[in-house]
């Protein structure tokens, strides 16, 4: 198994950066398959985007495409997402999730993180 721990959300006014981390414990994080998901209120969880094990960016949702970069450090056991020109329809938790299977990752994930919240207001 992998735990992963999520950090970095918080209040930041349209416009706005902010960058999560996504901690990782337990077995070998670098052989994972990494993704961000998010949940805003009264919405079902949207993939975000999603990395492979070596790095490689895979996809981003349309409506973060430009916006938000997604990054790994294996050294660091991390997951990292970047994001720019923050939107309050940006608004949601945001949970990291971990699978071996690519296809397996963008239908949801093995493993998932607490969340955590990133507001952006108007």
């Amino acid at each position: 198994q992998v735990q992963l721990v999520e950090s970095g959300g918080g209040l930041v006014q349209a416009g706005g950066s902010l960058r999560l981390s996504c901690a990782a414990s337990g077995r070998t994080f670098s052989i994972y398959n990494m993704g961000w998901f998010r949940q805003a209120p009264g919405k079902e969880r949207e993939f975000v985007s999603y990395i492979t094990s070596s790095g490689i960016i895979g996809d981003y949702a349309a409506s973060v495409k430009g916006r938000f970069t997604i990054s790994r450090d294996n050294a660091k056991n991390t997951l990292y997402l970047q994001m720019n020109s923050l939107k309050p329809e940006d608004t949601a938790v945001y949970y990291c999730a971990a699978a071996l299977s690519i296809t397996t990752l963008k239908l949801g994930g093995e493993y998932w993180g607490q969340g955590t919240q990133v507001i952006v207001s108007s």
